[in-house]
């Protein structure tokens, strides 16, 4: 599985890759953003759909051990939590880019959204270094597993924030309503940079879940030593 997993997220470099480059030379410009500085968002708006993924997989996995106690559900959630702290770092770090070129700032602490995603991967970083400092118990496995429960509760405050509070966050340009909209060829780029960073994604959770699962085994074994 894990070379599976190998072979999954060269593919999706691949994708992504070639997203990256048609964003630069093919897609047009983007009407209210002057210059290129906006072709940010080939990188930026893929990499955020595919972080609501994989919070959406941390809620799961907590939920799994939470109430059913399910081992698999536990590796899920240790899986998600290094996924969406990978991708959140990933739009917390272009976006302000951007915001730099655009807005002559590189972060507002006035927007909604900036800040409620901001505190979610906050949140993933804190469950990624505690998972890796702290015992391995049911309590400790208990307290992960709700923080990621309510901690996904972000997630949707965090897709409907421009709708709500429209502040300097540009608002949605999909299902936005009327005056929404994006030109067809960056929507196209922006899907094939979606599907290369969810083959991505999915290529990585396949080496770490074996990862997880060998260090279970060691940590086992060492034990019985022990």
């Amino acid at each position: 599985m894990s070379m599976r997993g190998v072979w999954l997220m060269l593919a999706g470099l691949a994708i992504a890759g070639l997203a990256m480059v048609l964003g630069f030379v093919v897609a047009p410009g983007a009407k209210g953003f002057e210059g290129d500085s906006y072709r940010i968002i080939f990188w930026h708006v893929p990499a955020a759909w595919t972080s609501f993924l994989t919070f959406g997989m941390l809620f799961v996995g907590s939920f799994a051990w939470f109430w059913k106690r399910a081992e698999w559900g536990w590796t899920l959630a240790g899986v998600a939590a290094e996924l969406s702290l990978l991708f959140g770092l990933c739009v917390v770090t272009s976006g302000p880019i951007w915001g730099a070129a655009e807005w002559g700032v590189p972060w507002d602490w006035t927007d909604a959204r900036l800040n409620t995603y901001g505190v979610l991967s906050a949140m993933a970083l804190f469950l990624v270094l505690s998972r890796r400092s702290q015992p391995d118990t049911p309590e400790f496995r208990d307290v992960f597993s709700g923080i990621g429960l309510f901690g996904f509760l972000l997630v949707p405050i965090t897709y409907m924030a421009t709708r709500w509070w429209q502040e300097r966050h540009p608002g949605p340009v999909i299902g936005g309503g009327e005056g929404s909209g994006v030109d067809s060829v960056i929507l196209q780029i922006w899907l094939l940079a979606f599907l290369g960073m969810t083959i991505l994604m999915i290529g990585q959770a396949m080496v770490s879940w074996e990862v997880q699962k060998c260090e279970r085994h060691l940590a086992e074994l060492q034990q019985r030593m022990d």
